[in-house]
């Protein structure tokens, strides 16, 4: 059964009489509910009567109207409103612009905007490269979508999947300082994303790719790097790409294994799935079986996904047949980015011994963690109520971060693997343990540590043409 959760959050405002007891009895007839409560403050006091904002985390909505309700049973409650709290954060959207130069008088007015701005116009016509310094270019990135593929939802469109774009170019903004802003398109045309970022390209730095389904996100990520002079990132793709990999450097390091001689299971051959398997064996991984919904992938099935083909030409060198429970008998390591409970306790503990496992499909993983700890030495999810959370909010803001201060357009493998190590270096020696191998989502340092080791890839890259 789910937990009571921020993301479920609501506020009760209620009347009730002003009795010295009032307050801990509206506090354990909501816990009595399943509430989590939170808050509990008296906002108004009169001689008779008193306004008490009770705040808690909720299941569902089913959930918090049986929480009123137990609230409302007492004598002389009323619970006058219920607010939830995830819905007024997004009233009127999570984002603003605000100019980043005073204008405080004609004189500003006059370099800011007409006449001095004509100046600045020229300048950029005689040579487009200073559109980079002289103007939001510098620092300002687009997050696309089609909303095909969104969190767990699904296709839910481009106007429901803007309040997930939103809350992306906040956090590349709170992370990273990388201005953002949501770009969400009402078309699943390859060509016409394509051709609409191309269009768009000169007002951005980079442009990170967001829950586009596959197979087109393939396609309209590489034609976009072919095409355009600045950074794409498909972050679905690299980001969790990325993340799992620093995850894995430090878990290796926990069970003491190194990736050559593991044993490795990836359920997903999808976006995240097809980046992850071409990190790690760029990392040295020998050992990989990667199983879709109709088991292992392998040599000598014609597939019509060019990436399967790819996948089935570099993957399981051992030629296993098989589903993915199969493949898990012996594995050291499991990383799913599928779907839920794809697995079970029996599969996690026919697994090597001190195992891994990354269950990341959201908001439900493919195998209960609980459970998975009873027989793997470390587990990981993509959720925030449960150790070790793999969360690309880890990679994307350092890593635009970095392209950015390097000014480069290219996003190569070597930056990728640099900046997992960047994240899992955040992690100090005495610190790294089985239900820490994965720096907070909040440590104010990681940015900037995937960003420093992105431009000095760069730079080294840069030496050895020279």
């Amino acid at each position: 059964m789910a937990n009571p959760g921020p993301g479920n959050s609501i506020t009760l405002r209620i009347d009730a009489p002003s009795n010295f007891s009032v307050t801990s009895e509206l506090a354990a007839a909501a816990a009595s509910a399943g509430a989590a409560i939170t808050a509990l403050d008296v906002v108004e006091s009169h001689p008779t009567s008193i306004v008490v904002d009770l705040t808690c985390n909720t299941i569902d909505d089913e959930h918090a109207t049986r929480i009123r309700d137990a609230v409302e049973a007492l004598d002389g409650v009323h619970v006058r409103q219920v607010s939830d709290r995830t819905f007024l954060m997004h009233l009127g959207g999570k984002l603003e612009v605000v100019p980043s130069v005073p204008l405080r008088n004609r004189d500003d007015l006059s370099r800011a905007y007409t006449p001095g701005v004509a100046r600045v116009c020229m300048a950029i016509a005689e040579d487009k490269s200073k559109a980079r310094n002289l103007t939001i270019k510098r620092n300002t990135i687009a997050v696309v979508t089609d909303g095909t593929a969104v969190l767990g939802l699904g296709d839910i469109g481009p106007e429901a999947a803007l309040p997930v774009m939103e809350g992306k170019a906040a956090l590349f903004k709170q992370f990273a300082n990388v201005d953002a802003w949501p770009v969400c398109l009402d078309t699943k045309d390859t060509e016409e994303i394509i051709s609409i970022v191309k269009a768009i390209a000169p007002v951005y730095g980079g442009v990170n790719l967001e829950d586009i389904a596959a197979p087109r996100c393939f396609e309209i990520e590489a034609r976009l790097r072919e095409e355009l002079d600045i950074p794409v990132f498909h972050d679905d793709q690299h980001g969790t790409a990325i993340v799992t990999l620093a995850a894995l450097v430090n878990a290796l390091k926990v069970v003491n294994k190194t990736i050559e001689d593991i044993r490795i299971v990836v359920s997903g051959v999808g976006a995240a799935g097809n980046a992850i398997i071409q990190l790690l064996l760029a990392e040295g991984a020998k050992d990989l079986v990667a199983c879709g919904r109709d088991g292992a992938i392998v040599a000598g099935v014609e597939y019509a996904d060019a990436h399967r083909r790819e996948i089935a030409a570099t993957t399981n060198p051992r030629g296993f047949q098989g589903t993915l429970k199969e493949a898990m008998v012996g594995a050291d390591v499991f990383i799913g980015v599928s779907a839920p409970n794809v697995l079970d306790e029996a599969d996690i503990a026919a697994m090597a011994d001190d195992a891994i496992v990354f269950a990341m499909a959201n908001p439900t993983p493919e195998v209960d963690p609980v459970v998975a700890s009873k027989h793997a030495a470390i587990v990981a999810t993509g959720r925030s109520d449960f150790p070790n959370q793999i969360n690309n909010v880890l990679a994307f803001p350092g890593v635009f971060r970095g392209l950015l201060d390097a000014g480069v357009s290219d996003i190569t493998a070597p930056m990728l693997v640099a900046s997992a190590y960047a994240i899992a270096s955040r992690v100090e020696e005495d610190e790294l343990n089985a239900s820490f191998i994965i720096p907070s989502v909040f440590d104010p340092l990681v940015a900037g540590a995937v960003a420093d080791a992105i431009v000095r890839v760069v730079e080294s890259a840069a030496a050895d043409r020279e």
